[in-house]
């Protein structure tokens, strides 16, 4: 069973200035850049104060260098409501660096993680242990990389097929997705999926259009794990579609199920069955964590081709699957 990846306000802008009370020998200021507080928006605010600068000036300044940023967003930054993120911000700031007369890194290297806005906003890793529980395992096959897996990305829509064989077992799954980078310079999407009692050495993931990318197969656990690349790195809000095709041989299959740890826009679980291995009877089921039971469980019918399916109108997280009975 695969396990996907594992989404702010926008505030009105008020320009205003800084406000020129002397300067100060620059030694001196050097030495006390970090004083009182060492916070972005505090010494950004003091070494305007120390060097008599209105935004005004700042603004020219970063201007003649062919930098762009407004008064709104200087102040901003100096009363502590947001903070440089993008790459011209970023190059803004190295620009201030020397006329603000501060060491080189004294204002960069006071800059906190990104604060997400819009609705790119990380998943919540109090949700993920919410519906895997303690001590999963999903984090037992990732060990210390469980705490950021996929960080950097939040999936929208999930959309998988799962192709049982005559023998009852499940041959093949087949994923697309839509994710969304929560960050600047997300990659590539981490999978993981557990299999159903498999035999070593028989899983491939195949990508279409891509090389094929390493997997990692943890027999102990009965899962693999791979690193898909995106195909470029992805600038916060950002989308990519992944699609690819697992591979494996197994033993008897009674169910599919995928643990979904943010709400998703869309989830499809196709479930397609060897004509001559059919089922009795399917249902589909939601259960809010593992090990629970299921809260909705119903028949989900078999089509003339052998296929059934569940797409949830609300996809909360939780754990969305299929389950069916064998005739004999």
């Amino acid at each position: 069973m695969p396990h996907p990846v594992p989404e702010t306000d926008k505030r009105t802008a008020t320009e205003a200035e800084a406000e020129a009370d002397g300067t100060e020998d620059p030694a001196s200021a050097r030495e006390g850049f970090r004083e009182p507080e060492a916070t972005f928006a505090a010494v950004f605010r003091q070494a305007l104060r120390r060097r008599g600068l209105p935004l005004e000036r700042i603004r020219d300044h970063l201007r003649a260098q062919q930098i762009s940023v407004s008064l709104a967003t200087l102040s901003h930054w100096q009363r502590g409501r947001s903070q440089p993120e993008k790459a011209q911000s970023l190059r803004a700031v190295d620009a201030l660096e020397p006329l603000l007369d501060l060491p080189t890194g004294a204002l960069r290297s006071l800059l906190g993680p990104h604060r997400p806005r819009g609705g790119a906003r990380p998943p919540d890793p109090a949700a993920a242990r919410g519906v895997f529980g303690e001590d999963s395992d999903v984090e037992q096959a990732l060990g210390d990389a469980f705490a950021h897996f996929n960080a950097g990305l939040r999936a929208l829509t999930v959309q998988e097929t799962v192709c049982l064989d005559e023998h009852r077992a499940i041959r093949e799954t087949s994923v697309a997705t839509v994710v969304q980078a929560v960050r600047d310079g997300v990659d590539h999407l981490g999978v993981v999926h557990f299999l159903d009692s498999p035999k070593s050495g028989t899983a491939a993931l195949d990508v279409p259009g891509r090389p094929a990318p390493r997997i990692r197969f943890l027999e102990e656990m009965g899962c693999v794990a791979a690193d898909i690349p995106l195909g470029r790195r992805l600038a916060r809000t950002e989308t990519a579609v992944i699609a690819y095709t697992l591979r494996a041989e197994g033993e008897t299959s009674w169910q599919h199920e995928r643990r979904v740890t943010v709400p998703l826009r869309a989830y499809l679980l196709h479930v397609r069955f060897d004509p001559r291995a059919v089922p009795a009877h399917c249902w589909g089921y939601r259960r809010e964590r593992i090990g629970a039971d299921p809260s909705h469980r119903h028949r989900t019918p078999l089509d003339d081709f052998h296929t059934t399916h569940l797409m949830p109108t609300r996809c909360v997280p939780g754990v969305y699957g299929i389950e069916w009975c064998w005739p004999d």
